[in-house]
């Protein structure tokens, strides 16, 4: 016989041997779990989920790292774009040299342009947009779909219905007679590369060549996979976790993590992964490439 207790947010099963398995308290229909990338904005532990616990966050906030979750969250009319809303995760306020945020696009909703000599990625993770460039040519980007747009480019992105981008934008560091093109594509489309030593499967997002000063990689893990090296280096990430759940070591801390939190860390910080739960864990990471620290 099994027994279910419930305590807090937990619901706990205690069968016959004694065992306690967690048992869940949210459900979800085949028809949500099919969509990729669903609980980006539908997370497990949402916000709706934390009402009855006043003051209760999982953010932090460090000298070195961040790690922002669904519940923090603070929407606002996104400058220059129209019927748009933004959350603003990652800022040089902070101490990035980037800015990251989620764009919710409601219908006949445009977006804006970049500031002078900002470059801007995006990322769709529900939902499509249209993005046109000055020339007309157009592009549909749905979900898993990205596009990088050189600095001073002109386009705009439309939405006639919804849509929930990840945004990235730094001021591109330029090196003289080069320069970064357009890009569209899909995570599907980029082959799997070798990661000697690692087993976490690894795509780049972006070409590799030095004009470009970032690169976004879509890094899968199946559950109880995790990075070998622990690693400490110069480079800065902004990451949101697309799927799946486990543990995130940033300095000191270890924290639990799901698919809908964002995290920053900071140049030198401690940072490792391993992948928890019954299905992969994707996340998308940006990293600074290409250019000499000093």
């Amino acid at each position: 016989m099994k027994y279910l207790i419930f305590s807090g947010l937990l619901g706990l099963v205690v069968g016959e041997d004694g065992f306690c398995s967690a048992g869940s308290v949210i459900s979800s229909s085949p028809s949500e779990s099919n969509y990729l990338y669903w609980k980006v904005t539908n997370p497990t532990l949402s916000p709706s989920h934390l009402q009855d616990l006043p003051g209760f966050t999982r953010s932090v906030y460090k000298r070195d790292h961040a790690l922002i979750t669904p519940e923090s969250h603070v929407f606002s009319p996104l400058p220059e774009w129209t019927n748009t809303l933004a959350a603003y995760l990652i800022t040089p306020a902070m101490g990035a040299h980037f800015v990251m945020y989620l764009a919710k696009m409601q219908g006949n909703s445009e977006s804006g342009l970049p500031s002078s000599d900002v470059e801007r990625f995006i990322f769709v993770v529900e939902g499509s947009v249209t993005m046109t460039n000055v020339s007309g040519a157009s592009h549909t980007l749905k979900v898993d779909s990205y596009a990088y747009l050189s600095p001073n480019f002109k386009h705009s992105l439309k939405c006639e219905a919804s849509a929930t981008l990840i945004v990235f934008e730094r001021r591109h560091a330029s090196l003289e007679n080069l320069v970064t093109e357009q890009i569209v594509g899909s995570t599907d489309q980029q082959p799997l590369l070798e990661t000697p030593g690692e087993i976490f499967e690894l795509r780049k997002l972006l070409p590799t060549s030095i004009p470009y000063d970032f690169n976004i990689h879509i890094m899968d893990f199946q559950p109880g996979e995790y990075l070998n090296v622990k690693e400490v280096h110069y480079n800065q990430h902004g990451l949101l976790l697309l799927e799946g759940q486990g543990i995130y070591r940033l300095g000191d801390s270890w924290y639990p993590v799901q698919a809908g939190d964002a995290i920053w860390m900071a140049p030198f910080v401690p940072q490792w992964y391993a992948a928890l739960g019954k299905t992969r864990s994707r996340y998308l990471l940006y990293k600074d490439v290409n250019r000499n620290p000093l």
